[in-house]
This record gives structure tokens, C-alpha cells and sequence, in this order.
């Protein structure tokens, strides 16, 4: 049994009384006992009450959804109570408390809303219900599982961006009137000759039958191979920002997927550090967007030392012919993982993009010079820099190419090496 705040205020009203007759404060000590004994024996079961969640539908990050839990009360008193539905503090689930009165054989239905602030599975907790009785005075509490979870998808930032490569790929792909010539390497149609046209284009045999000097046109070719390799080892754990570096690939991921299925492409991933965490087979259309938001939603960076040849040979598995392979991991790094030597492997194989989030701070830490202390971080970011530098230029020596940027521009930058490479062909 538990008290309420109405009967310590009545309990301490009898300290007054205490003053006028110890024998009357016993008297009235002994009747507010009685009654909250009463008051507890009349609050309604909730061994009567049935608890039952409704599905909860998926969210993605930072967005809100409703949890609907319905209460059934079986029972033969009308329920007045305090329920709080407990989840893991990341669902954000407000409010923390909510009053509800049902009356026997009724139903009702408790709504709150959840903000969760990390992806992947967010479970409830229990449901703990105190139920008062007539008064007020007393009540009863217990705890029920009532099992159930909300599936937190990436927020998907970068889907802004998805408009503007959508139009540039349709320039490519030739859907627009303003046609890119010379560009792509599968057949799409022919049309008379104009100056400045490649004369390599011309089609002697179409030209023989017409009047006029007939070209080739071309469009990027259709079912290419790409292949995201993450990192979720220690470095893609350090934030930039509001944000860890993993959370920034990811971004990309879901942005360069969803314009390579638009493009008729085949998108593979794979995420390891010392072990495979997620891995997505060659899939195109509009399933592949689907299947990498499932694959990345769970993945966490883990604090050990990425295997940079794992990864490397996860990526060869994974793409039996010549594919683009966009490997996103950490330049800072680079050099003490062993990511060079890996990165060159795959780089003899297939087109590269090595993708890393760059830092902005450490240009603020190096053009520090206040103080003594200012000086000393400006002396480490400068060498911090200059070995990010290095790597880069290893990088670009074996024919990688390499994004450094902002984690607000990062999948913009990468899905613009992609569409870059689809137009001069290399793909």
C-alpha cells in the first residue's frame, strides 16, 4: 500500500490537534489509519487489468511517434490511477506520467510520444500502474511487462540534397532536353550531326542510308556495381559536431543509394572493424534503398582498432567485377591502421573514392596563437593536419580519389564523385 500527499496533509493537520488532546490526536491518528486501510481495499485490481500495446510504427531519428498502450479493466471497481509507460531513456518518451479513470468492463487508451535520439531497436521498459481508491488516500502499485519497440531509422539529412542529383543525373542519363554529348558509354540513339560534335561518334552506315551526317548518342551505361565499405571501428566514433563520423557515412550511404537506384545501378555494403557488424548484397531499384536502411539502422561505432584488411577483403568478396568502391573511414588515422595498403589493394581492382568527414576545428585550433597553451594545440593540429595531408596525397598517387569535407556537405561530396565518375565513364 502507498500513501498519498492528501493524507500526510490530513496527518499533519493532526499535529495541530495534538496540541488542543493528546487523546483526541490519538482518536484521529487511528480514523486516518482506517480509512486509508479502506480506501486501499476499495482502489481497483490491477491484477483485473489487461495491458496491451499497440505496434508501434517506425520513426526515423530525432521525428515523433505516438505509443498507444490500451488498458482494459476487467474488474468489478472503477480505476483511478497513475500510469507510467516506461522505455529506454534514448526512445524519449514524454510525458512521464498520465492520469487515467476507467470504468468496469471500459477500455481506454494511454498516448504518449516518443523522440528517440539514437537509431536502431528502442524497447519499452514496464508499465507501472498506481491505482488510488475513492479518497484518494492510499493506493495500489505494481509493475507489468508489457513487451514492445519502436525500429528508429536514420534520420536521412541528406535527402534534401536528392533533388538536385536527381536532375543532374537525368542530364546525364539524357531524360532532359539539354542533352550532354560525348558522355557515357551505352548506346541511346542517333541524330544529325552538328559542329562540335566528336566526329569519332558519326555512324558511317546510318549516314550512307540519310542525307545527312548522322552521330552516335550516348548515356551513362545502367546496372553498375557499387560497393560502400564502413568503417564502424574507434575512429568512427569520434564526433564532429553534434554528430560521430559514423553517423555522417551513413548520411551518405542512404543518399548515394538512393540516387544509384534511381540511376539503375546495384548497391552492396558492407560495415566491419574486427568483425563483419552488416552486409547488403548487390541489390538495384527501389529495394535497395530499403535493404541498406535496414542493414546500417543497428550499427554502433565499436571502440576497437578497425582491421583495414577485413574490410578489404569483405570488398573483394563482395564485388567479383570491376565496381565502384566507396570506402568511408578516417584520414586521421589512416596511417597507423594500416588503411593505405588496404585502400591500394581494392584500388588495383576497382574505382576508388576514399571518403573521410574532415574536422573544422582543427583549422580553428591551428590558427591559434593567444597563449602559450593555444600555441601547443595549434602546434598539434598543425601536425595533425599535415599527416591528413600526406595520407591524402598516398591516396591519390595509386588513382584513389579522396573526399575531405564538412560533415554538412559530406554526402553531397560523395554522391558528387559518383556522378562525376558515371559522367566521364569511368564507371
Amino acid at each position: 500500500m502507498l500513501i498519498t500527499g492528501r493524507l500526510v496533509a490530513l496527518a499533519a493537520l493532526g499535529l495541530v490537534i495534538a496540541w488542543a488532546s493528546a487523546a483526541l490526536a490519538i482518536g484521529y491518528g487511528a480514523a486516518l489509519v482506517l480509512l486509508a486501510l479502506a480506501d486501499a481495499a476499495l482502489a481497483a485490481r490491477i491484477a483485473d487489468l489487461h495491458l496491451v500495446r499497440e505496434p508501434t510504427p517506425a520513426v526515423r531519428l530525432g521525428e515523433r511517434v505516438p505509443a498507444v498502450l490500451t488498458v482494459t479493466n476487467s474488474g468489478s471497481r472503477t480505476l483511478r490511477a497513475m500510469v507510467r509507460d516506461a522505455w529506454l531513456p534514448s526512445a524519449g518518451m514524454t510525458p512521464r506520467l498520465q492520469p487515467l479513470r476507467v470504468r468496469p468492463g471500459a477500455r481506454d487508451r494511454v498516448v504518449g510520444t516518443l523522440r528517440p535520439t539514437r537509431r536502431g531497436e528502442r524497447a519499452a521498459a514496464v508499465v507501472t500502474v498506481r491505482s488510488f481508491g475513492p479518497l484518494a488516500l492510499a493506493a495500489r502499485q505494481r509493475r507489468r511487462s508489457v513487451p514492445g519497440s519502436v525500429r528508429v531509422l536514420p534520420s536521412f539529412a541528406s535527402r534534401r540534397f536528392l533533388p538536385e542529383k536527381l536532375s543532374r543525373l537525368r542530364q546525364l542519363d539524357g531524360a532532359v532536353l539539354v542533352r550532354q554529348r560525348g558522355q557515357g558509354s551505352e548506346f541511346d540513339s542517333l541524330r544529325s550531326y552538328v559542329i562540335g560534335d566528336d566526329v569519332r561518334s558519326i555512324d558511317w552506315r546510318a549516314t550512307a542510308r540519310s542525307r545527312d551526317v548522322v552521330v552516335r548518342t550516348w548515356r551513362p551505361e545502367r546496372d553498375r556495381h557499387i560497393v560502400l565499405a564502413v568503417d564502424t571501428g574507434r575512429a568512427s566514433a569520434a564526433r564532429v559536431g553534434d554528430e560521430p563520423r559514423l553517423d555522417a557515412a551513413l548520411d551518405a550511404c542512404l543518399l548515394l543509394t538512393a540516387v544509384a537506384g534511381r540511376a539503375g545501378d546495384r548497391v552492396a555494403l558492407v560495415a566491419a572493424d574486427v568483425t563483419v557488424r552488416a552486409r547488403v548484397g548487390a541489390t538495384g531499384g527501389r529495394d535497395a534503398l530499403a535493404r541498406v536502411v535496414n542493414a546500417v539502422m543497428p550499427l554502433e561505432p565499436a571502440l576497437v582498432e578497425t582491421d583495414p584488411q577485413l574490410l578489404a577483403g569483405e570488398v573483394l568478396r563482395q564485388a567479383a567485377k570491376r565496381s565502384l568502391v566507396v570506402l568511408f573511414g578516417s584520414l586521421d588515422t589512416a596511417a597507423d591502421t594500416g588503411l593505405v595498403p588496404a585502400a591500394r589493394a581494392v584500388a588495383a581492382r576497382h574505382e576508388l573514392v576514399v571518403a573521410s568527414v574532415s574536422d573544422p576545428s582543427l583549422g580553428a585550433l591551428a590558427a591559434g596563437r593567444g597563449g602559450a597553451a593555444d600555441v601547443y594545440a595549434a602546434a598539434a593540429a598543425e601536425l595533425t593536419l599535415a599527416a591528413r595531408r600526406a595520407v591524402i596525397e598516398r591516396l591519390r598517387r595509386f588513382g584513389a580519389h579522396v573526399i575531405d569535407a564538412p560533415a554538412d556537405l559530406f554526402a553531397s561530396h560523395v554522391c558528387d564523385a559518383y556522378l562525376d565518375l558515371k559522367a566521364a565513364g569511368r564507371l
